[in-house]
């Protein structure tokens, strides 16, 4: 120990400063941390230290930090990793699609594959997609009025005012189809920030009703945002999940799940743990979303629109901006039945969504996703116009299965081009109503 601790450690002499002389391998420095007067080592890193008589042993739940072994009774019931009590709302997997034997989608990079292989593949892209989409998404570039202030901020630089071109065309749409209302809790999924509705609820301000406008914002982090609090100085019902949407029932939140946290934020979890009374009344849902990635627009879907047998919520529509098509995944797929019935299969999927990636070829034009980059792709087989061209065709043809399975659930929808490409390369709305509804 005595020999381990003097590789880890500056001499005894040196001038720490009152610092810890742990040497942190990774980062090329010592530890920052202070430590105790006659220590060379703060108390994280007090094993190290000759003599300790064992103060510190790692953290059973957690070896990345230590504790005190005589306090371990004590810091096993608070300690930030103990397995925590889930809530009502939380159902594993819920939202995962059926998991099925022999289902791969390690298929090896394309770059691989024979010239033949690759010619193959892309007549299957050209068939499917001459069936099932004969037509490119609209171009319907819309905005809301609640911006006009912001956009002639001159504080907002280039990439803030790309941000709020996206959010106000979204809220255009959702303007456009009716959804803009009071009476119905809006549903940001993979809400970030929380900008989005940040902007429905300033939207909402102003408009008829006696409803306060509410707000579900879903986000498996854990941090917060000031949106939220100003979201709720307005006078909006606010609430944050930190929850996975994969495991999120929406039948199992509570109908007043915004009004509660808005009287006692603090509150929150208690209020959304307990069970809900087949009774109460809860307002229908409107899901939103903006670049819900991959996988994550398909866990949307399946959460909103659970299978006939689930116990569903009434869904007013959605508008969700896609993106990262190459991040999404066959189990979690909600238009795997598309698929099937036009012939492909999971592994045409998946290259699918490899080839996906070559319509951004790498590019981060807005400023928040990064798709896969181009060396994916075979050398000299396709130009990057080609790529670019293959990959939006990939993404469509994945969407027009979204588009499929929103059919089946009683839903028109609709992809649309909502902002400019220079805006961003990811610029495919995805809009739904019911299939009854005038608009």
């Amino acid at each position: 120990m005595a020999a381990a601790a003097a590789n880890m450690a500056a001499p005894a002499s040196a001038d720490r400063r009152g610092r810890c002389a742990f040497l942190v391998t990774k980062k090329k420095r010592f530890c920052k941390m202070l430590v105790a007067e006659g220590r060379i080592f703060c108390g994280e890193h007090a094993d190290k230290e000759e003599g300790n008589g064992g103060e510190r042993m790692l953290c059973p739940l957690d070896p990345k930090h230590t504790v005190d072994r005589d306090k371990l009774d004590k810091h096993l019931k608070k300690c930030n990793s103990r397995q925590k009590a889930k809530p009502a709302y939380y159902v594993e997997n819920i939202n995962a699609g059926p998991e099925e034997q022999n289902e791969t989608q390690n298929q090896g990079s394309l770059c691989e594959r024979s010239a033949a292989e690759l010619q193959d593949l892309l007549d299957k892209l050209d068939a499917a997609v001459s069936k099932a989409l004969p037509h490119e998404p609209e171009e319907r570039f819309l905005s809301h009025p609640v911006f006009h202030e912001e956009f002639n901020n001159p504080k907002n630089g280039a990439s803030a005012r790309k941000h709020l071109k996206q959010q106000a065309s979204i809220l255009g749409h959702l303007e456009a189809l009716g959804l803009l209302r009071r009476g119905r809790c809006f549903v940001e999924f993979g809400a970030g920030r929380g900008k989005l509705s940040h902007w429905i609820g300033r939207a909402l301000e102003n408009s008829d009703g006696p409803e306060r406008p509410q707000m579900l914002l879903v986000e498996r982090s854990a941090a917060r945002f000031k949106a939220d609090g100003k979201q709720r100085d307005a006078g909006a019902d606010l609430a944050r999940l930190r929850i996975d949407i994969r495991h999120l029932d929406l039948s199992k939140t509570p109908p007043d799940a915004g009004r509660k946290a808005g009287r006692r934020a603090n509150a929150l979890v208690r209020a959304l743990a307990g069970k809900v009374a087949a009774t109460e009344r809860r307002p229908p849902l409107v899901g939103v979303g903006k670049h819900l990635c991959g996988a994550a627009t398909d866990l949307a879907l399946r959460c909103l629109f659970p299978t006939p047998a689930g116990e569903s919520v009434p869904v007013l529509g959605l508008a969700v901006a896609l993106c990262c098509h190459h991040r999404c995944e066959w189990r979690h797929y909600a238009g795997r039945s598309f698929f099937s019935e036009m012939g492909l299969s999971a592994a045409d999927f998946a290259d699918f969504c490899r080839m996906s990636g070559w319509a951004t070829c790498g590019r981060r034009a807005d400023g928040e996703h990064e798709a896969e980059d181009e060396t994916d792709a075979p050398p000299g087989f396709l130009s990057t116009a080609e790529r670019e061209r293959i990959g939006r065709r990939c993404k469509l043809l994945i969407d027009r299965g979204r588009l499929e399975f929103l059919r089946g659930r009683g839903f028109r929808g609709r992809l649309t081009r909502y902002v400019d490409a220079g805006v961003t390369p990811e610029n495919v709305l995805l809009t739904a109503t019911p299939a009854a509804s005038p608009s």
